[in-house]
């Protein structure tokens, strides 16, 4: 879950609330694509609930990664508005929600708080992302690295983000529980 804790943590009650009233939640049935890699997507969805897998290949895809709860997808395609680089599938029924990228890009422009929050969210996010992926590939080490390091390494925070971790969760908290409601 920690993924949506970076963007809730840097984001205040009121883009909270905001993002509440824009977005959509979404039921999705196993099987189901939620995005297509090569093609175009119209939201930056956050998994409420189940599971989803990260495919890349086409016919012959490999799983890159397992999604739950907490984690967000589409993020890389807002920002530089490209297609998908991989597919996202559903495994277990799920609930997601979606925020449309045009309003989204639409609340930046307009909002200079909020997008300076939103920006600093995305790039502590896609920082703790990357250090992760080389870290997996072991980037720059003569040797590589073990599964005990790496788990290390997917549960450290960076101790100036651990102040907002609380209030993150409590947001989230928050937000699922208004949704479950509706």
């Amino acid at each position: 879950m920690k993924r949506v804790l970076f963007l809730f943590g840097q984001l205040n009650d009121q883009d909270i609330e905001w993002l509440t009233d824009v977005g959509m939640k979404r039921h999705v049935d196993p099987g189901e694509i939620l995005i297509q890699e090569g093609r175009a997507i119209d939201n930056m969805f956050i998994v409420l609930d189940g599971s989803l897998s990260v495919l890349q290949g086409g016919a012959d895809a490999i799983e890159l990664a397992q999604l739950g709860c907490g984690e967000i997808v589409g993020e890389m395609s807002f920002i530089d508005g490209r297609p998908p680089s991989a597919t996202v599938k559903v495994v277990d029924e799920a609930l997601v929600f979606g925020i449309p990228t045009s309003v989204l890009a639409g609340k930046l422009r307009s909002d200079m708080g909020f997008s300076s929050r939103f920006h600093r969210a995305l790039a502590l996010f896609l920082s703790y992302r990357l250090r992760g992926t080389v870290g997996r590939l072991g980037h720059g080490k003569a040797e590589p690295i073990d599964d005990d390091q790496l788990d290390d390494m997917d549960d450290e925070l960076d101790p100036n983000l651990l102040d907002t971790v609380h209030l993150a969760g409590q947001r989230f908290s928050k937000l699922l529980q208004d949704l479950r409601s509706h």
